[in-house]
């Protein structure tokens, strides 16, 4: 009889991990919060919603965090002068994947994304990044209990997935809310490999698309990055899920700003 047959673990103390934080939008429904400020100051419990990022991205053994500024990038860079940053001037007339892309010269060994307007602990990036597949998004599967008291974000907004296994087989708004196994929460891993189909399925999109409408109607220099997603899974590239047990919130609009200081701070302290 050989050796028992272990699972494969990821070479943790050769890798270096980089976070890319997507903060380039106003963030127009936080209202008077973002008047003079970015989005991710919003302040939850007295710290930015930002330190919180930042809090779980470094427990999660996060090397290095490059922040895609637009909006206020000039307040971003001088209050965290140790973060890398790479800037979307178009940050007005484009969305989310076309400030992703801003930072593509950061991709080359693998990363992890995250939207700069949620809140989550470092176990939820520490499951995405110890997970072994080459694409991993974090999906909060109890996430209609959180709508059911958000009255200024709709279901019908939610990035919402169904899943087979650990297997993310498709991510839609358009999905009903009865039939999603959970909701995209903003944060993915990508190892080196799935990095470059990301990048490979993004420059080829964009070669096709010149300017056309594309996923939900949008032209693709407005697509959200969950539009690319889909694309990839409509190639049949694999994507994985890790869940995030609660551990979670989203910060879009001023009610939402005001239940996550209710709750987080209560039930997590500090960053």
């Amino acid at each position: 009889m050989g050796a028992p047959w272990l699972p494969l673990q990821w070479p943790a103390i050769l890798l270096r991990m980089r976070a890319l934080v997507l903060g380039a939008g106003r963030g127009s429904r936080l209202n008077a919060l973002t008047d003079d400020q970015p989005k991710p100051y919003a302040p939850i419990g007295g710290h930015r919603i930002l330190d919180w990022l930042l809090a779980a991205l470094e427990g999660a053994g996060v090397d290095e965090v490059v922040f895609i500024g637009g909006y206020r990038a000039d307040l971003v860079r001088n209050d965290y002068p140790h973060l890398t940053f790479r800037n979307n001037p178009d940050w007005a007339d484009t969305n989310i994947l076309a400030s992703l892309m801003c930072a593509e010269d950061c991709m080359e060994e693998g990363f992890v994304v995250t939207y700069a307007d949620i809140l989550y602990r470092a176990d939820v990036v520490r499951r995405a990044i110890d997970h072994p597949g080459d694409r991993v998004l974090c999906v909060d599967t109890d996430w209609r209990s959180r709508y059911a008291d958000r009255s200024q974000h709709p279901e019908d907004d939610a990035e919402k997935v169904i899943t087979a296994d650990d297997r993310i087989v498709q991510v839609n708004r358009s999905i009903e809310a009865s039939q999603a196994h959970g909701e995209y929460i903003g944060v993915a891993r990508f190892s080196k490999a799935g990095a470059d189909t990301l990048r490979s399925a993004y420059h080829e999109t964009r070669r096709q698309q010149k300017g056309a409408v594309w996923k939900a109607g949008v032209p693709f220099r407005q697509a959200y990055l969950i539009h690319l997603y889909e694309q990839m899974l409509d190639a049949d590239q694999t994507f994985h899920m890790v869940t995030t047990d609660g551990q979670y919130m989203e910060v879009d609009t001023e009610e939402d700003f005001a239940q996550a200081n209710q709750h987080w701070p209560r039930t997590y302290g500090s960053p």
